[in-house]
């Protein structure tokens, strides 16, 4: 069952892609007591996650912010190294958190799994965006297949 707006955030544990390498985070501690803008990817360096998805949210930080989200995170189901150098690569400095769901354990309990093994990349994320507040899902948008519209940073500022 894909969660939902009222939903609270399942508990889990996902690798954080950090300066100092791969960091064990709760959504405990992500979502706790937070605004948090999540935003799920098929995988990185794929080509829209890199050339629209991940680079609005980028852009659009400072809006955000502006009403009131604390984090703003991309999650994949890729590993924590792959992460951390997509993050280097597209300059999110300290504006994006860099989630790896590695086994997409996290993906599957939210109900947003996309097999995508056919195309030779297994399972993966759908694209998706949601809001939470203090763990409770508030708005999401996932995508249909091939779409970018729902899920970009412009649609998250417009459900703030």
């Amino acid at each position: 069952m894909t969660i939902k707006v009222g939903d609270s955030i399942p508990a889990a544990r996902l690798t954080e892609a950090t300066a100092d390498g791969p960091k064990e985070v709760s959504t405990e501690e992500l979502f706790g007591g937070k605004t948090v803008v999540l935003f799920g990817v098929p995988g990185a360096f794929t080509p829209t996650c890199s050339a629209k998805h991940l680079p609005g949210f980028v852009e659009q930080y400072d809006a955000l912010k502006a009403k009131g989200v604390d984090v703003v995170a991309c999650m994949a189901v890729n590993d924590a190294f792959v992460m951390r150098a997509w993050g280097k690569d597209q300059g999110v400095a300290e504006k994006v958190v860099m989630i790896a769901d590695g086994s997409g354990d996290f993906t599957k309990t939210l109900g947003l799994e996309l097999d995508l093994t056919a195309r030779g990349l297994g399972i993966r994320s759908q694209r998706f965006a949601l809001i939470a507040r203090n763990g409770k899902v508030t708005h999401i948008g996932v995508e249909a297949p091939g779409a970018f519209e729902v899920s970009k940073a412009e649609a998250v500022l417009e459900a703030l």
